[in-house]
């Protein structure tokens, strides 16, 4: 026995792996948004207890192994290392430890009703799709452009070079019978203070990237941000850039439960959750990643993950019964961020018929540019900022080519100031919004859909800070 709980002593084979995205499609009809943890432990024994547990789960959900750091950077002598001397990893490390370990952490767990993505963060990702396609997994994610500038300083062009041939391998594996899935991570760079037109637009880019090199099956990811109203918007203009752009391909969107600075409270944590989950409800959106009340400061437990994972589901269904169903209908027209990412998206492609060569030139001219992203790739003229209902704006275009579209008047200048108090608004409104509620002040929710704490939550530690 590992990690407390125990691999099979004789495993079956491994599970034919199912085609992710026809499994999340088809749960998301029936149930609403599938829920996803961000879930990854070095143990075999403990990760597949973790999948059994997220299986288990009253919820439509999907499986995750989350991969540790010193494998996304190609590093295994330190993953060794780590392991002998008993340390733990913030992660599953899928090349050490092998196909067939994997395959017995999968056996029995991964289906046709349950299937797994690795998720990573490597700007070099091939030996980590190779064993994960060697294990009998056929889903993951990234991208050259949101899984190389903020991360580290691995080249933008090696980034898109590692890419191209980890996407070459994933569409070749689609010959064995078993179709390959690859998530853009585009939607999500930094996680805060970028502007959602920017997000949208390298979303669609990764995802078109993606099926220039062979890969039919896609999700593009946008991440929550403080706005719902312009969270709405910026989802509507995913969807229809995406039914513009990539008509030959099957694709879902996956939304992120806010990246940034995250509650101390429990009901601060999960009640942006559960504005996550109504944000993703009210969308159309068909896979939720979920967040727990320990995200503001350890790795959560299996049982944390599980109960995002089952309050996420709760919401979704409660939404779907009460919300009055003229409210659902996704945004159309021509909307402020739909004509910022159309010209993006436009300004890149016309660089090169060749995405990757396109990308690469996007940020050397300046077409393309990540507000404080520090990477050497990324020119950082351009910034942004919160403005007072929360909504992420423009400060300085820098070389974007939207002259015309952003007014000009926005232009102003970002102090230090400013900047670190726009990363901790998050946190900020909602902590006092979760202790106001429980003082009986009145709050100031950011949705008319205030979702009732779940019974796991009963436990005196509303309002606190997680872990007093």
């Amino acid at each position: 026995m590992t990690g407390g709980w125990p691999l099979p002593s004789d495993p079956p084979p491994a599970d034919r792996p199912p085609d992710f995205g026809s499994f999340v499609r088809e749960r998301h009809r029936a149930a609403g948004p599938v829920v996803q943890p961000r879930m990854g432990f070095s143990d075999p024994g403990t990760m597949r207890a973790g999948l059994l547990a997220t299986k288990a789960a009253a919820a439509a959900a999907a499986g995750t192994i989350t991969i540790d750091s010193y494998t996304r950077v190609g590093d295994l002598r330190a993953v060794a290392e780590a392991l002998t001397a008993g340390v733990g990893l913030n992660g599953y490390p899928i090349a050490h430890h092998g196909a067939a370990t994997t395959r017995d952490v999968l056996a029995g767990v991964q289906s046709e009703s349950f299937a797994v993505q690795v998720r990573h963060g490597s700007a070099a990702p091939f030996d980590i799709v190779t064993s994960l396609l060697a294990a009998g997994l056929n889903a993951t994610e990234g991208g050259p452009v949101s899984y190389c500038l903020p991360y580290g300083r691995t080249p933008l062009a090696e980034s898109v070079g590692n890419w191209e041939a980890s996407c070459r391998l994933l569409a070749h594996s689609g010959e064995t019978g078993v179709r390959p899935h690859l998530e853009t991570f585009g939607g999500c760079m930094l996680g805060q203070l970028c502007p959602p037109s920017l997000l949208v637009a390298i979303s669609v880019l990764e995802a078109l990237f993606f099926r220039q090199h062979g890969l039919h099956s896609i999700s593009v990811s946008y991440a929550q941000q403080p706005s719902p109203e312009q969270n709405r918007e910026a989802i509507a203009a995913l969807r229809r850039l995406c039914g513009h752009f990539l008509p030959d391909a099957e694709w879902h969107v996956v939304l992120y439960t806010y990246m940034g600075v995250y509650p101390t409270t429990v009901n601060g944590a999960y009640r942006l959750l559960g504005e996550a989950a109504v944000l993703a409800a009210s969308t159309g959106t068909e896979r939720l990643i979920v967040k727990t009340v320990s995200e503001s400061s350890r790795i959560p437990t299996i049982e944390e993950n599980v109960a995002a994972l089952e309050y996420a589901a709760a919401v979704t269904g409660q939404w779907a019964t009460d919300e009055p169903k003229d409210t659902r209908a996704p945004e159309s027209g021509d909307s402020q961020i739909y004509l910022e990412a159309l010209r993006l998206i436009e300004a890149v492609r016309e660089l090169d018929d060749d995405l990757g060569k396109a990308l690469t030139r996007a940020f050397r001219f300046g077409y393309l540019d990540v507000p404080y992203c520090l990477h050497p790739d990324n020119r950082g003229r351009c910034r942004s900022y919160l403005d007072d209902t929360g909504r992420i704006r423009w400060a300085d275009l820098g070389s974007l080519p939207l002259g015309g579209i952003v007014e000009s008047s926005d232009a102003r200048q970002v102090g230090s100031a400013e900047f670190l108090d726009a990363l901790s608004y998050v946190r900020r409104k909602y902590d006092r919004d979760a202790i106001a509620g429980m003082t009986g002040s009145a709050g100031n929710p950011t949705s008319t859909y205030r979702p009732a704490m779940p019974p796991f939550d009963s436990r005196g530690l509303a309002g606190q800070p997680i872990g007093s």
